[in-house]
């Protein structure tokens, strides 16, 4: 075990955000943190590396292991260049290289005795020098660096000169020279296109040592990792599994938890009117059963009520007006900037209805298409036509189409006056937006509540075809999956930009592969894109990039060879008949339940006459008249016994029907 997190507990204004965590991390071991915005994936880290103290717990790393954090927050030397930021990772073995060529220049000017004594220190720091990896840490600087993202070309910018996404990547690349026992990264992937992000995957599955990761990229989390700790509602759980096992034990327990609560809710409802109903017979013997019932109820231990999940937005993208067939075509398109040519004689054709996700590297153009298609850039040359009746919904990642000035109630009011104060505010809330939140500025957002926003504007578009530009940046687990849903269910034509490969694969139907100033086109999602281009390269014996030389088409359909149909057949004919089995037992189960219920409801009517019989004669008996007759006197009272005798027995059967 490497590191261990036990009964850790943070709160900020005394509201709870870490309640009681344990859990630990073994050697070599890949792990998750995950949980929606908010939920105090970033506090449990920072309070691992210690940059946060814990109110209760403790952490634990084990003696003489090494941690390295990669924070949303990066700190770099900016009065260096790339590679010389890299280099000061292995400034011990550079010193040591230099110390190997100042001996070899004093052994040419030595001789004798001092001579043995140089070579004899020569060969212990060379056999120290091999054993630290010292003849390869410039090829695996470089390899690192290129993995990332970085061209050589690169390696002599400045760190000052850097955006945030790339300063984020020296300071991760950094951390990999380093290689700490544990690596600790919160969102490494925010700012990787597809290829780095493949190739993180694949460095940390291989790695060597301990990794945990804070992500929303559950593609590479079912990748990597083999243990899954949640946060909801402050409350940690360890799984064992990537994401998708994870996911799927979750919401199991979570399902078997509300069951419990409702279950347990149901009961003390129950109770609770057993105990006012033997109150309301008011006699001595069943205002103690009464009595007893409440002490009981008052020591059952209460189930916390489960969270609820965040799954009421609700996204309705519905095309109010049908497009032609034929909703885009681009004939010989070209782009380029000076010095770069992003793409050129480019043709590509969209139908109704198709869901189609461009993916490539940083850089080569994707946004820019899908700019020249909405008219904000000019192409080089070449023609995009629009086909008939076709109305664009465009979602840019910068939210160019929100103003910084105005409210969220403003922001869309002023685009849609025919809608009312209830119909905006019902709006806002479909995406999570509630009570005083709609009053809040634009510049108040944060990235993922301007998505939000975005979303909810498109939402009410007449647009009929959506131009999406990296729509889940920003967007938690449970957020993806809602926009997932929606998208899944539009019947309009979408075509976006994304790096999220899950959600491609959850909701493409084709796939372009930007590569080499051209697109290819897969039909399908992300998994078959990779099945078809990985064939092509076994085929071809090339790589990818080297077999992209010609347009590449493929179906998407497959099919399923017959021993799959029959077996799922068979799997179908079982889960009908176990479905029927359930369905007859859950007949039978109501109508016990109506049979007791009919025999409660014979029961409280039976006490109920004989509570009125048994009072009129108490009457009978108090009557003067009754009294000095023997007789009647008699009679009255050995009735008022067998009604009595009668009564009591029914309030015992009623008491054990309500039990049982």
């Amino acid at each position: 075990m490497i590191l261990s997190c036990s009964n850790l507990s943070k709160s900020f204004h005394e509201v709870p955000v870490i309640r009681q965590a344990s859990f630990h991390i073994e050697d070599h071991e890949k792990a998750a943190i995950v949980g929606i915005n908010g939920a105090g994936k970033t506090t449990l880290l920072r309070m691992i590396v210690g940059e946060m103290p814990a109110d209760e717990g403790n952490v634990t790393l084990s003696k003489g292991k090494s941690i390295g954090y990669l924070s949303q927050q990066v700190t770099l030397d900016i009065s260096r260049t790339i590679y010389e930021e890299l280099l000061s990772v292995k400034q011990d073995l550079i010193d040591l290289e230099a110390e190997l060529r100042q001996i070899e220049t004093d052994m040419k000017h030595s001789q004798g005795a001092d001579l043995e004594r140089l070579m004899q220190l020569y060969t212990a720091k060379t056999a120290d020098f091999e054993a630290r990896d010292g003849y390869r840490y410039k090829s695996e600087l470089g390899g690192v660096l290129k993995g990332l993202g970085f061209e050589e070309a690169d390696y002599d910018k400045s760190i000052a000169t850097l955006s945030g996404g790339q300063k984020t990547r020296v300071a991760l690349a950094k951390l990999l020279l380093e290689s700490p026992d544990l690596i600790i990264l919160d969102e490494p992937t925010n700012h990787l296109d597809i290829t780095s992000i493949s190739w993180l995957e694949t460095y940390l599955m291989n790695y060597k040592g301990a990794v945990l990761i804070v992500s929303h990229d559950r593609y590479f989390l079912d990748r990597i990792v083999s243990k899954v700790i949640s946060i909801d509602n402050g409350e940690v759980r360890s799984y064992q599994g990537n994401y998708t096992q994870f996911a799927m034990k979750a919401a199991q327990l979570r399902n078997e938890r509300i069951a419990a609560y409702m279950k347990q809710q149901a009961e003390i409802r129950h109770q609770q009117q057993v105990i006012d109903k033997l109150k309301s017979f008011n006699r001595e013997k069943s205002i103690k059963r009464a009595e007893s019932r409440e002490k009981a109820l008052d020591k059952i231990e209460r189930l916390e009520k489960p969270t609820e999940v965040k799954d009421d937005m609700r996204l309705t993208l519905a095309p109010r007006i049908t497009s032609g067939n034929d909703v885009l075509s681009i004939q010989g398109l070209s782009k380029g900037f000076p010095g770069l040519t992003l793409f050129t004689d480019t043709d590509i054709e969209i139908g109704r209805g198709e869901h189609v996700a461009i993916i490539g590297d940083n850089g080569t153009g994707k946004t820019t298409l899908l700019k020249m298609i909405n008219g904000l850039e000019r192409p080089d040359s070449g023609q995009i036509i629009l086909g008939t009746k076709v109305e664009i919904g465009y979602y840019d990642q910068e939210h160019h189409v929100l103003h910084e000035e105005k409210t969220l109630f403003e922001e869309i009011s002023d685009d849609y006056p025919t809608l009312t104060n209830t119909q905006i505010r019902n709006t806002l809330a479909a995406f999570l937006f509630t009570g005083d939140d709609v009053f809040k500025q634009i510049r108040a957002l944060s990235g993922g509540e301007r998505g939000r926003v975005s979303l909810a504007k498109l939402m009410l578009s007449n647009a009929n075809f959506l131009i999406l530009d990296e729509p889940t940046n920003h967007l938690d687990i449970t957020s993806k999956e809602i926009l997932e849903q929606a998208l899944n269910r539009y019947e309009g034509t979408v075509l976006y930009v994304s790096h999220d490969r899950y959600f491609v694969n959850r909701t493409a139907t084709r796939i372009l592969d930007l590569s080499g100033q051209h697109f290819y086109s897969f039909g399908g999602n992300y998994d078959y894109y990779l099945e078809k281009r990985d064939a092509v390269e076994k085929l071809t014996g090339e790589t990818a990039d080297e077999s992209r030389s010609g347009h590449m088409v493929f179906s998407g359909a497959k099919n399923i060879p017959d021993s799959v149909s029959a077996d799922s057949s068979r799997s179908d004919m079982a889960d009908s008949s176990q479905g029927k089995l359930s369905w007859e037992e859950q007949k039978a189960e109501k109508a016990q339940q109506r049979k007791k219920e009919n025999a409660i409801k014979r029961c409280e009517d039976r006490i109920a006459e004989l509570e009125e019989l048994i009072a009129k004669l108490n009457e009978q008996i108090a009557d003067p008249v009754n009294a000095t007759n023997s007789v009647k006197l008699q009679e009255l009272t050995s009735r008022h016994t067998a009604l009595s005798e009668e009564l009591a027995g029914k309030y015992d059967e009623w008491e054990k029907l309500s039990m049982d």
